[in-house]
């Protein structure tokens, strides 16, 4: 009787498989929900990896600046900028930012997530065809608004890039796989950023074949983009039943025409119809203002923009974006392009680990180490401008400082953010509630990298580091106030804790030996 409640208690999509003897073919079938079977996950890591393909490109647009101010502020170039101008170059990206965010919110649930993943692709080829054409001009002027109207679509892109990628992916998948492919998002952006600094290493003086060659990588990014299926949870709350049942099918792992009944499978198919039912039905009867005041939708909302607004603050973008010029003022006596080679290869092999690191920590831990590791770096690279003669003959120490950031920033603040706003929100509301968080989150993202000169020159840059470190102490204290664990949640189940302030009892296959709660947040 006992074990009879147990079962009724996971939900039909998160059962043991049952299958037909030609589908079972994996020994561990009957032990595996469907959707973890070898080629099921295969499926939906390729598509995940198409999708973020573009993602990679925005990574690209941020780290741009950091390998290119250098020959534009060159006033023996023929072509060069002052201080004011190249401070916009390399900040206007973000003033867009928020627009993305807006256009995201828009467009995520008219037109679904493979169209406007290949939307945000598409804005993002007309910025880079805008930077490699603006040379044509024989005005500098010309040359140089044409750069700004590259740079605020390259802007767009990326803000329109922070949620559908990863939407889709916690939508194609089960809860014991959703964090590692939801990371691909964090990953493609660290690998973008990782290969501008390459190009801006081997090719120092030539701007146009660095734009060139990032413009021919978003063409393939683009094209990678039509082999994807759309979500079938969003083709259920179009009324599309049967596209649906053809992308649920490639991403469980069946063949395409089917021979067997996989009782698993029209389990886990009527419940998302269920689910998609039920929001179409509260979202026909509501506006999006009434939508809002929902503490499902406004409470995640208020977190995610705060946890982006502290993800700004603490110079994780700034860091990125003027990572030669920091490495700089820090006193690196080494090639500073290097130590921004340097710093992408530890985001790199930092972003791989992160998946079995918020499984295995959860999301709460893993953000307040990070935010408090981050603050101890800066506060190390304060100490050495504060004190010269000491601390500042450690000639190791801002190398170290500046990787160890990179690294702590990798584990929560700068990926966190990122993958949890596609598990927070509810469908009916996912793209305009993760929208409206996008929009505030890039404002904040672009007066940081906008008065970071000014600061650094107010300031100074000890006292800056220290300013930054604040911020991060005081990120680490949010988080373990209000950011709720999510680790082994359906995205039923955390609804749910919006509208109620707890998790429900309900079990799953990932969460019935052991799931540990975190239950501090906003009690409605």
């Amino acid at each position: 009787m006992k074990g009879q409640q147990e079962e009724q208690l996971v939900p039909p999509a998160y059962r043991p498989t049952v299958v037909g003897k030609d589908t079972a073919k994996d020994s561990h079938a009957k032990d595996k929900p469907l959707g973890e079977g070898r080629l099921a996950v295969l499926r939906q890591e390729l598509m995940v990896f198409l999708g973020n393909s573009g993602v990679l490109g925005s990574g690209m647009v941020v780290s741009m600046p950091s390998v290119t101010l250098n020959q534009l502020e060159d006033v023996t170039q023929p072509f060069w900028l002052t201080k004011d101008e190249s401070s916009w170059f390399a900040s206007i990206q973000n003033m867009a930012c928020p627009l993305g965010g807006l256009l995201v919110s828009y467009f995520l649930d008219r037109v679904g997530r493979k169209h406007t993943i290949l939307l945000t692709n598409l804005l993002g080829l007309i910025g880079w065809i805008l930077l490699v054409t603006s040379f044509l001009h024989s005005d500098r002027d010309m040359i140089y608004y044409q750069m700004l109207v590259g740079r605020c679509f390259g802007g767009i892109m990326i803000g329109m890039f922070v949620s559908p990628v990863g939407v889709y992916s916690a939508e194609i998948s089960l809860p014991k796989i959703r964090g590692r492919l939801i990371l691909g998002t964090s990953l493609g952006l660290a690998s973008g950023i990782l290969l501008m600094y390459v190009l801006g290493y081997f090719i120092r003086h030539n701007i146009q074949l660095i734009f060139g060659i990032s413009c021919c990588y978003q063409l393939v990014a683009t094209l990678l983009v039509f082999p994807m299926p759309e979500s079938p949870s969003w083709l259920l709350t179009k009324g599309k039943e049967e596209r649906a049942r053809k992308s649920l099918r490639y991403f469980r792992g069946l063949p395409k025409k089917e021979v067997d009944y996989v009782p698993e499978f029209e389990a886990e198919l009527a419940h998302m119809k269920e689910l998609a039912d039920a929001s179409n039905t509260t979202a026909a009867g509501e506006s999006l203002s009434q939508m809002i005041h929902r503490p499902e939708v406004y409470k995640p909302v208020l977190m995610m923009t705060t946890f982006f607004g502290f993800q700004q603050a603490c110079g994780v973008v700034v860091i990125i974006v003027y990572a030669v010029q920091i490495a700089q003022q820090a006193g690196v006596t080494i090639d500073p392009v290097l130590v921004a080679v340097m710093l992408g290869v530890a985001r790199i092999i930092t972003t791989l680990f992160m998946g079995g690191i918020f499984e295995k920590w959860g999301r709460k831990p893993s953000g307040i180490f990070s935010a408090t590791g981050m603050g101890v770096c800066m506060l190390l690279l304060a100490g050495g401008n504060w004190f010269p003669d000491t601390v500042g003959t450690w000639h190791w120490l801002p190398v170290a400082c500046i990787v160890a950031h990179i690294i702590f920033s990798t584990m929560g603040m700068l990926t966190l953010p990122f993958f949890m706003i596609s598990e927070v929100f509810p469908q009916r509301a996912r793209g305009s509630a993760s929208g409206i968080a996008i929009f505030f989150g890039m404002i904040l993202a672009f007066v940081m990298l906008k008065i970071y000169p000014s600061m650094k020159a107010a300031l100074g840059t000890a006292n800056l580091f220290a300013f930054y470190a604040g911020i991060s102490f005081l990120a680490a204290a949010f988080i373990g106030i209000f950011v709720p664990e999510t680790r082994g949640r359906t995205l039923e189940e955390l609804e749910e804790r919006w509208q109620t302030g707890k998790f429900s009892r309900r079990l799953t296959v990932n969460n019935l030996k052991d799931v540990e709660l975190h239950e501090v947040f906003l009690k409605k």
